[in-house]
């Protein structure tokens, strides 16, 4: 039982001398750092304005329209890479198994662009 965990303290070292070190600079940055927020610090800035309702508002259709084209295209990413990694191993039934998957994005392109959801007015 000892060995096992003494095959343990290599990782309980790393951890100690990573939370320290965490929290040495954090200690150095409250120390070093002048901290004076003033209301232009304060303000949101991650949607551009103000929260001046109910959270539960309703936004425009094109939001989601975009996070639909970048889940879309992300998950093409995704899969492109490990299949251009591997296409030699996978053959010529890889190879159209990918041609018919980027066939079914493009055709779902299109249509989001004859829609008009990539057009921003």
């Amino acid at each position: 039982m000892n060995e096992l965990l003494l095959e343990y303290l290599p990782i309980l070292i790393f951890l100690g001398i990573a939370g320290g070190l965490a929290a040495a600079i954090i200690v150095a940055s409250l120390i070093i750092a002048p901290q004076r927020p003033d209301p232009e610090k304060l303000s949101a800035y991650e949607c551009g304005f103000e929260a001046f309702e109910d959270a539960r508002t309703r936004f425009d259709v094109r939001f989601y329209l975009v996070a639909i084209l970048f889940i879309i295209f992300d998950l093409e990413v995704a899969f492109l890479f490990p299949w251009a990694v591997s296409l030699g191993e996978i053959g010529v039934f890889g190879f159209w198994s990918m041609v018919v998957f980027l066939g079914i994005l493009t055709v779902g392109f299109v249509y989001e662009w004859r829609k008009g959801a990539l057009e921003w007015e």
